[in-house]
């Protein structure tokens, strides 16, 4: 079985993204790592070749600026990464560069990779999520937050990368799926109150005109993260990868978890999610078979 890693990256360094840590946190489950690396105002460049591996692949790109509607450039990159994936390859493994997997789940997906393998009818492989905010020891878990999506797909062209690089779509459908009982730890809203607010007005242009993207992120110095409507603690373990990141925390963020600021409508949707644990009307961008 031949598997490999794939993902892309631009201004890592300007905005902060841990992209070292996501990276390494997979190579030692891969056998080749695809990096798009595009066109940046900083280091990023030279921050992928500290990752001293031979199993690293960097493929250069030049963004397009001109998409400026639902993300479409990062599916666009995130291709560009797939395509660069060696034919003999068995699976594609996807991480975002703000998303790291723990290494207890290492084992347990490449088992999963294993049994699946010949089976042709499974497409991808289904990760749960977490979702850091605000620091290190709270998640997010509203409705607002996705819990599952797709991370590992066959290596097949007929997959791409679907809408803002979400997930994946095969021949424009569903994909079939098997879920793994392991989980991704998405950092994109754990930075520093100042990184993110630069990160937000970035990002948004990927999706918005300028103007909206200035009603949509409000010209401050730093990001509020009060303005949340529910979180949990966090009591488990980190990925050890993220050990040194973790140590390099410098600002302060506290939340009253007992506090849900939801609307009537979210306060019966939590109910019945928290009793039965099922969400009304979520969205899911693949079919589990």
């Amino acid at each position: 079985m031949k598997v490999s890693g794939f993902t892309f990256v631009r201004n890592a360094v300007k905005y902060d993204y841990p992209i070292v840590e996501s990276i390494s946190s997979i190579l030692p489950i891969c056998d080749e790592f695809i990096v798009c690396v595009g066109n940046s105002d900083d280091s990023t460049l030279d921050l992928i070749k500290t990752i001293e591996d031979k199993k690293i692949k960097i493929v250069h790109s030049v963004w397009n600026e001109d998409l400026r509607e639902g993300g479409a450039v990062l599916a666009e990159e995130t291709n560009k990464a797939l395509d660069s994936v060696s034919q003999d390859s068995d699976w594609a493994f996807y991480i975002q560069g703000d998303e790291v997997v723990h290494e207890k789940y290492l084992g347990e997906i490449n088992a999963s990779m294993i049994k699946y393998k010949d089976l042709k009818n499974v497409e991808g492989l289904l990760f749960k999520y977490l979702h850091f905010y605000g620091n290190y020891k709270y998640t997010g878990d509203s409705r607002k937050w996705y819990r599952h999506e797709i991370r590992i797909i066959r290596n097949d062209k007929k997959i791409r990368s679907f809408r803002d690089a979400q997930g994946f779509r095969k021949n424009g459908k569903l994909m079939k799926v098997k879920p793994v009982d392991a989980e991704i730890y998405h950092y994109g809203w754990v930075k520093n109150p100042l990184k993110q607010n630069e990160k937000l007005k970035n990002f948004h242009k990927y999706w918005h005109p300028d103007e909206t993207v200035k009603k949509m992120v409000k010209e401050a110095d730093s990001y509020d993260y009060t303005n949340i409507d529910s979180l949990k603690l966090f009591t488990d373990s980190h990925p050890a990868v993220m050990k040194n990141r973790i140590s390099r925390l410098d600002w302060d963020f506290e939340f009253d978890i007992s506090k849900k600021h939801f609307s009537f409508k979210n306060k019966i949707f939590d109910f019945i999610e928290k009793n039965t644990g099922k969400r009304l009307f979520e969205y899911k961008n693949y079919r589990i078979i």
